[in-house]
């Protein structure tokens, strides 16, 4: 998500983003009845399509090749109105030892991953590459794939909302709003832009690939993606990494919530760290008084902003960065440069790292609405699934009571939705419960989906195998030169899974590396926050 105003003290953290759930207030329905077979005659127009590739940037890799298949777009109606799926290749590098295709997957929802085969694959092992085609595509809506918008502007991108009686009725406007802009603009296409038809896209991409089976590795969202997938083509999935893990039974109002659940215990851990190196960092020799120190700050700036690198920040733009906790060493040097800023010091200029989604190659790109990243989340995270609350008091309740029981973010993650005005989407969601074989990568300290993100999606697949990396910071682990690699190569190249769940401990090294996800909104960054 992008930040106009806490962006540099979480670049200065150097963030990428484990508590039981709240409730299970957003459990998957149960999956409706199966529709028509992707083999049947209706489907033949898309299944048997001709690719027809070309290098995707003139001075790009000549083996870095793309294609636009037609999908379409409610799969009830495969003779009604079509959408555009954009797919790149790079072919294996051992015609000796291809096995099939792994297609790729960054996260979302709304994260593009047409360009993933070359940015990945410096980071993928040889052995890997000598394997498998990778199969990039940006999904259903989004980036050259008939992308959606809603024609948003600047406040309406805004959904870092924390609760406040005073400002409840202009965020419930602003969620109705949003609801109703998307509606105006893309009504006809939001229903079918959901997890389900996504998983059937990349069904139609194996048959006209022409494979029996497909890999796959997937990232944050990507792991639902996948998850989905193995519910609904088992026969037609092979070898599947799911990396920073969501759980299935938490979408999507609870993987937004969770968000809150999971910033307490790494704002625990932090202050504890802190306090150990006050020397260092200047914030208090325990961790209550680093606590006070963090939360002084914030009752400082919410009387009079902090003027930290020439932004004013609120105590609720400090609050709304909350992943950066996530990195020990990060938040005590963002937080000690915000405290030199809060007395009248300078502080530092803003760091140049970040994550930020790569450019599409440009001999195949087509223009992308500016609002396309939040559209597509919200399509997606809205027509997934029906059990968002629809009354607007529901959600006052649901913030009062977790801006409580989470001071840091709870009233941020649980404050009102523009979910809570969309239409319901085609299909209820999917109940993720099979026995196909998988391996589940998970961070102890990952700020976007938790640990016990990734032990519900463990619990879900129960042919799955997980490797959890204590110690294990960030976003993305299968390219990070994490502990977990190992594990993850051996069973792309040998199909075998660990005969039991690994656990590995990363290095100081290792646990600052960074995959460097193109992450997509939300991600746990704020948007300014000019509430009036």
């Amino acid at each position: 998500m992008r930040s106009t105003r806490i962006a540099p003290l979480v670049a200065i953290s150097a963030v990428a983003a484990l508590v039981p759930a709240l409730t299970p207030a957003v459990a998957s329905a149960d999956a409706p009845a199966p529709r028509r077979a992707l083999s049947t005659a209706p489907f033949k127009p898309y299944t048997q399509q001709t690719p027809h590739w070309k290098r995707c940037e003139a001075e790009g890799p000549a083996n870095f090749q793309c294609a636009t298949l037609k999908v379409p777009l409610d799969y009830a109606r495969p003779g009604g109105k079509k959408l555009e799926v954009a797919v790149s290749r790079i072919k294996a590098t051992n015609p000796q030892k291809r096995r099939g295709v792994l297609l790729l997957n960054p996260g979302g929802p709304g994260g593009p991953g047409l360009d993933m085969p070359l940015w990945m694959g410096p980071e993928l092992p040889t052995a890997v590459k000598e394997q498998y085609d990778l199969i990039g595509f940006d999904p259903r809506g989004v980036g050259q794939s008939s992308p959606v918008s809603c024609g948003l502007n600047e406040d309406e991108l805004n959904w870092q909302r924390p609760y406040k009686t005073a400002t409840f009725a202009k965020d419930v406007r602003w969620a109705r709003t949003v609801a109703d802009k998307c509606r105006a603009k893309a009504g006809d296409v939001l229903p079918h832009l959901t997890t389900r038809n996504t998983a059937r896209d990349m069904d139609i991409i194996r048959a006209v690939l022409g494979e029996k089976k497909i890999s796959y590795l997937g990232y944050s969202y990507g792991t639902y993606l996948g998850a989905v997938y193995t519910q609904m083509f088992p026969k037609q999935s092979d070898r599947f990494v799911l990396d920073s893990a969501v759980d299935p039974q938490r979408i999507w109002r609870g993987m937004i919530q969770v968000w809150a659940e999971g910033a307490e215990p790494a704002f625990n851990r932090w202050s504890r760290w802190t306090a150990e190196r006050h020397t260092t960092y200047g914030l208090g020799d325990t961790s209550a008084k680093v606590s006070k120190t963090f939360w002084d700050l914030v009752a400082q700036a919410d009387r009079e902003p902090i003027d930290f690198q020439g932004m004013p920040l609120t105590g609720d733009d400090i609050r709304a960065g909350r992943a950066m906790f996530f990195d020990v060493k990060g938040a005590a040097e963002a937080i000690a440069e915000l405290k030199k800023a809060a007395e009248g010091a300078p502080s530092a200029a803003p760091s140049k790292q970040g994550t930020s989604p790569r450019p599409v190659p440009p001999s195949f790109a087509r223009a992308v609405p500016s609002d396309n990243s939040d559209a597509a989340f919200w399509a997606v995270a809205c027509a997934d699934t029906r059990s968002w609350p629809r009354d607007p008091e529901q959600y006052r309740r649901d913030a009062m009571r977790d801006k409580a029981k989470y001071p840091l973010y709870g009233d941020f993650a649980s404050n009102i939705k523009p979910c809570a005005f969309w239409k319901n989407g085609s299909e209820p969601a999917t109940r993720v419960d099979n026995s196909v074989g998988a391996l589940v990568l998970q961070n102890e300290w990952d700020s976007q989906t938790p640990l016990v993100s990734g032990q519900g999606l463990h619990r879900s697949m129960k042919g799955s195998r997980m490797v959890t990396v204590l110690g294990g910071q960030g976003h993305g682990i299968y390219g990070s030169k994490s502990c977990a690699d190992k594990t993850a190569t051996a069973y792309l190249t040998t199909g075998r899974l660990p005969a039991a769940d690994v656990t590995c401990r990363a290095t100081p090294a290792q646990a600052q590396n960074r995959l460097d996800l193109p992450l997509p909104t939300p991600q746990g960054l704020p948007q300014r926050q000019d509430r009036s």
